[in-house]
């Protein structure tokens, strides 16, 4: 009895995840427009429209996410996903802007090194104020002792 309630609590829990429509929202900001190479979330354009109609055609025909985003390409090529696929060249796409990072902070922790070692200037020494200057700076001084 006990291993068939868990099993029902399993395929409850799981049986959402396989087979599930596609959520509009959930698609719509995961492809571009091809005509406006924006989000499709945010495109506001004719083409756009028919994208976004071609979508909710798809989930309405019970297509899931991955099923909705194979239909996009066949219809409008690689250019409606949002991020690169991973494959040659695309690589680039991610691992340039990773290595820009890497790159500046390592340059930042030369800098710092380098700066933390430089030397104070010889003359380091404030110059002495005159006595024109001095009493001048004590009454200043004077007026905020109120």
């Amino acid at each position: 009895m006990r291993v068939l309630l868990a099993a029902l609590i399993a395929l409850t829990v799981v049986s959402p995840a396989f087979g599930k429509a596609a959520n509009f929202a959930d698609v719509e900001d995961e492809v571009m427009c091809v005509s406006c190479n924006v989000a499709l979330n945010v495109a506001e354009s004719p083409q756009a429209d028919q994208e976004r109609k071609y979508i909710r055609q798809l989930i309405a025909q019970g297509a899931d996410k991955a099923q909705v985003k194979r239909a996009l390409v066949s219809v409008y090529g690689d250019n409606v996903l949002a991020l690169p696929k991973t494959k040659g060249i695309n690589w680039a796409a991610y691992l340039v802007p990773i290595a820009l990072i890497a790159a500046l902070i390592v340059a930042l922790g030369f800098g710092m090194r380098r700066w933390r070692r430089r030397e104070p200037p010889a003359s380091s020494s404030t110059p002495d104020l005159d006595a024109a200057d001095a009493a001048r700076l004590d009454a200043d001084l004077a007026l905020f002792d109120r």
